[in-house]
């Protein structure tokens, strides 16, 4: 950390989306029970480079082939479990900040029935093809020359809550697609109340298809509030960095920045290390979820691994006095495992502040939101779960 006089309390939370620290307890009701993200990529690349996250302590959470213990973690380290069901990016996300579902989200193994499939089509206004559990990737392939003859939408989902949508930008432009998402998004309640509606526009032509960076997740509602609603009404600015906002429904966070890939949230993140006078922000690294993790693609995996741990490094170099830094993830998917989806695993933490002591941490997930409520300097939010592992931190400062 960097010296000088601290202003007021920051925290920053970085979701490193998908990078799970082996199979939870319950992983093999979810047929998760080998799944091992971060392990099994480091041995699939012949060893991970990861010079920053180790010395936090990232091979004293995992044994991870190229990131060996350090006697010394420059960080609070160690696994965060889910309280509740899933393995998706809205429930991780949520879980982080206190949220628990009740109960799992809709999923449609089987692709959407008629029924739910016509009120789609009405919502739409256009039909859909497809209509299967798809990698995203594989859809446009398999669908996109079909969609650009006849207009049909491309529509599919996955083990996980989810509904997405592709169109093309040439048949459907991406505000349009926008629209008609959140139209379906109005009618996908109740018992189809699935955990987020995501439009995908792409561009190209056959063969050579490619994802725009018009994404957009329009997530149900969370069920209770979270920490980050408690930070925001207590008047702290409140950021989110990439589709965190979006996970929850737009709810809870003052400031919304960009971050469709890597490079842009790294350089969000990292602009509000150097600027931010209070606060806190939340920021999902999205591309080792779906660039590389769905698409099983080891390398890309290990090198999108190796961009986040050299902007650690510069954020290190850049933390306050009475800065918060946790370091985590959401779920797995473990690009080793038979199958594109997500898997039900730990996320790893790394918590960096003033006297951490290099402690191990186990906890559940809602242990992140927790911290940062108190970090910076508020009452625990009633009936929320989860619990401080940085303690006390004197309140004088914030």
């Amino acid at each position: 950390m960097s010296g000088g006089a601290q202003r007021a309390r920051r925290a920053f939370v970085v979701v490193m989306d998908a990078c799970g620290a082996g199979a939870t307890e319950d992983a093999e009701a979810y047929g998760d029970g080998d799944a091992d993200t971060l392990a099994h990529l480091a041995q699939a690349v012949g060893g991970l480079d990861l010079p920053a996250l180790g010395a936090l302590g990232l091979g004293n959470v995992r044994d991870l082939l190229g990131v060996p213990p350090t006697l010394r973690p420059g960080a609070v380290h160690g696994r965060l479990h889910p309280l509740g069901p899933g393995k998706d990016s809205t429930t991780g996300h949520w879980e982080l900040f206190g949220v628990v579902a009740s109960g799992p989200l809709p999923t449609y193994p089987s692709g959407f029935p008629p029924a739910v499939l016509a009120k789609i089509e009405v919502a739409a206004g256009r039909r859909c093809c497809c209509n299967a559990p798809y990698e995203g990737i594989a859809a446009l392939e398999d669908h996109g020359p079909h969609h650009l003859r006849t207009g049909e939408l491309i529509l599919y989902t996955s083990v996980d809550s989810v509904l997405q949508i592709a169109a093309h930008v040439d048949v459907v432009p991406e505000a349009t697609l926008h629209e008609i998402c959140a139209r379906v998004r109005a009618v996908m309640v109740g018992p189809d109340a699935v955990g987020r509606v995501i439009a995908r526009p792409f561009e190209g032509v056959p063969g050579t298809f490619r994802r725009t960076a018009g994404r957009l997740d329009l997530a149900v509602d969370p069920p209770t509030p979270s920490h980050v609603d408690a930070i925001q009404d207590a008047g702290v600015p409140t950021h989110a960095v990439g589709k965190v906002a979006d996970l929850f429904a737009r709810r809870g966070f003052d400031h919304v920045h960009p971050g469709a890939t890597n490079a842009v949230a790294l350089e969000r993140t990292g602009a509000l290390v150097r600027d931010l006078d209070h606060g806190l922000v939340v920021t999902n690294l999205v591309e080792t979820d779906q660039t590389y993790g769905h698409r099983k693609d080891v390398e890309g995996f290990a090198q999108a691994l190796r961009h986040i741990d050299a902007a650690v490094a510069d954020w290190l170099g850049l933390l306050r006095a009475g800065d918060l830094l946790v370091l985590t993830a959401d779920h797995g998917c473990d690009p080793t495992t038979p199958g594109t989806d997500h898997t039900r695993e730990y996320a790893p933490l790394l918590a960096v502040f003033e006297g951490h002591g290099g402690r191990r941490h186990d906890g559940p997930l809602a242990d992140v939101g927790a911290t940062a409520v108190s970090w910076l300097g508020l009452d625990p939010a009633p009936g929320l779960p989860g619990r401080s592992f940085a303690g006390d931190p004197d309140r004088s400062a914030a």
